[in-house]
């Protein structure tokens, strides 16, 4: 029966992992694989996290079935951590998903039964794995203006009139804070300019919000849902716990519907309830039952606050680390975008052909858009990287 089956190509981030890991030599670096890292190279587990598993082994007494929509204390926990009252709670509904692809997959579904063939435009580019989710779900990808690829800005005004230009009705993906893969948000003030695009032209923005608290703050990053929560009938916001706690592997998410009314939040919530139904049964436990343990204690919060700081610190730190050495060692180039973005990623803004040059001469590894995950740098590793990224310029 699988006859006419064709291998597909690895992952482009999958194969990178397996190539560095092949790689023998001592000053390697792996600037590709999507996760926080601190100086000494680990991915861990936050403290906050521990005390709140450590609980839940002392006082959970059952591993039943959680219902479609998932935990209710984690969705009450994480709506108020991402609308902060600014929503009308009537017309709002949010639901677990496993993890921020889970959300975006759950999301799709719905759009395609609301919409059918009605565009979602994304911005240009996107995250690498919204194409194959949401393209793949069946939902029609168009682009729209977002990042210069020469200058390393926004394109604020060429985005402007590109979704001045979208049919009213059609659906408009945002990304709520450190766009990946440019790291380059919107100020505020443009967020405004956006919103208001979208509110006179009846547009219905979906906001993919996978980094909070990973830009600037949990409330900063939050603003642009926050002020078109305010603002339209209809939106969709997908979450994700991956980056912000740290839950990786436990698959931790929400998607939340704003609807016009409450009575059109009730069927929402009944067609996601249906899709969740067809698509994996019920959503894992774990992850979510941590997190909302976390939020519900004042003490793990505070202390879950001051770990998430110190992740965003240490990547706005390296940020300049690298900018300062590149000063130094290529004197010639303007790497000051590096240092204007946010969150884990950004492109260093190099061709194909230096960055495979970078993997192959000097053990640096980054996919071939010369996207870097500024995690993978440190102290340690900034002089080599920044001589090694001046001798292919």
């Amino acid at each position: 029966m699988f006859e006419g089956l064709k291998p597909l190509p690895p992952d482009a981030i999958l194969g990178l992992i397996a190539e560095y890991k092949a790689d023998s030599r001592q000053e390697k670096i792996d600037l590709g694989v999507g996760v926080f890292r601190t100086e000494a190279g680990t991915t861990p587990v936050l403290d906050c996290v521990k005390a709140a598993e450590q609980r839940l082994v002392d006082t959970q007494d059952s591993k039943a079935y959680l219902g479609t929509a998932g935990n209710p204390a984690f969705n009450a926990a994480m709506q108020a951590l991402t609308f902060a009252g600014s929503e009308d709670k009537d017309r709002l509904v949010t639901i677990q998903a496993p993890g921020g692809s889970g959300s975006l997959r759950v999301a799709a579904g719905l759009l395609l039964r609301a919409l059918e063939k009605t565009p979602v435009w994304v911005s240009e580019p996107t995250w690498a794995n919204h194409v194959p989710l949401l393209g793949g779900a069946g939902l029609a990808l168009q682009p729209y203006a977002y990042y210069d690829t020469a200058k390393h800005v926004i394109r604020t005004e060429a985005m402007l009139d590109a979704l001045g230009k979208i049919p009213s009705g059609d659906v408009v993906l945002l990304h709520g804070c450190c766009h990946n893969p440019s790291g380059l948000d919107p100020s505020e003030d443009e967020w405004r300019a956006i919103a208001d695009v979208i509110d006179e032209r009846g547009l219905v923005p979906f906001v993919d919000m996978a980094y909070q608290g990973f830009a600037t703050g949990l409330d900063e990053d939050a603003f642009i849902v926050r002020h078109l929560a305010e603002r339209v009938p209809t939106m969709i916001v997908s979450t994700s716990c991956s980056k912000n706690f740290g839950l990786y592997r436990d698959r931790v998410g929400t998607v939340s519907v704003l609807a016009p009314d409450a009575a059109t939040r009730d069927i929402v919530a009944s067609q996601l309830a249906n899709i969740v139904r067809t698509l994996y049964s019920v959503p894992p436990d774990h992850g979510a039952a941590v997190v909302a343990e976390i939020l519900a204690d004042k003490a793990l919060t505070t202390q879950w606050h001051g770990e998430l700081t110190e992740m965003r610190e240490r990547l706005i730190a390296m940020r300049t680390l690298l900018n300062d050495a590149l000063q130094a060692k290529a004197p010639g180039h303007d790497f000051s975008h590096l240092v204007r973005a946010n969150g884990m990623f950004c492109f260093l803004g190099i061709s194909e052909a230096q960055v495979n040059r970078l993997k192959k001469d000097y053990g640096v590894y980054m996919v071939g858009s010369s996207r870097i995950n500024v995690a993978g740098i440190t102290p340690a590793n900034v002089e080599y990287l920044a001589e090694s990224i001046a001798a292919v310029l």
